[in-house]
């Protein structure tokens, strides 16, 4: 079991990663979001490549991010009943979800996907859409994110059977660390500062 945490922290660590850079994306999509629409009202330009690659931007961080989202705990549950009952049965209830449905719901997306993906690639799809973009990049996100959802949802498994013998904390309590936004507020600040200091300087 030593083993098997020391493998479940290898991917809580790549999951963090993760979800420290993927953030970026979100704001390049809304920083173009903004360009597209002052250049399409200012100078009546636009193009559908700036449409596409929002949503090509946004499909890769909400995919990408769902194994950090489930490290966090944030996706959605619906605590009515297991709100009620023990700790050990609430580890339980999650232990049957990981086992029985979300891995082999990210087992049979990534048979699908990937099949998906590769035909994408071999034959260089493009966008029907008029001056639109290349699609094997938004397909390749479908198994990676699943990849990763996969091996987070292996790594909390992991955990859970840990806590039940007693080898581990409570891995559902929620430690008090930035989020992605706030890390993401911090560099951005961060990187004012050093244009600032630049500024002065010069």
């Amino acid at each position: 079991m030593q083993a098997l945490l020391k493998i479940s922290r290898g991917i809580d660590w790549l999951s963090t990663q993760i979800g420290k850079y993927v953030i970026w994306l979100i704001l390049a999509s809304t920083i173009i979001s903004g360009v597209n629409a002052i250049a399409r009202k200012v100078f009546n330009v636009s193009s559908n490549a700036f449409l596409e690659v929002q949503w090509y931007l946004f499909a890769a961080s909400f995919l990408i991010a769902a194994g950090y989202t489930l490290l966090q705990g944030e996706h959605v549950k619906v605590d009515v009943i297991s709100g009620r009952l023990s700790k050990r049965k609430q580890i339980w209830i999650d232990i049957i979800g990981f086992t029985l449905f979300l891995t082999p719901m990210c087992l049979a997306i990534l048979w699908y996907g990937t099949p998906y993906f590769l035909r994408g690639f071999e034959s260089g799809e493009m966008s029907n859409n008029a001056g639109g973009l290349i699609r094997w990049p938004v397909y390749a996100m479908i198994p990676l994110g699943f990849g990763l959802l996969l091996l987070q949802g292996w790594s909390e498994l992991i955990k859970r059977i840990a806590f039940l013998q007693g080898l581990i904390e409570d891995p559902t309590v929620k430690k008090t660390e930035k989020t992605a936004e706030e890390d993401l507020a911090e560099s951005i600040r961060r990187l004012a500062e050093a244009a600032k200091g630049h500024g002065k300087a010069d």
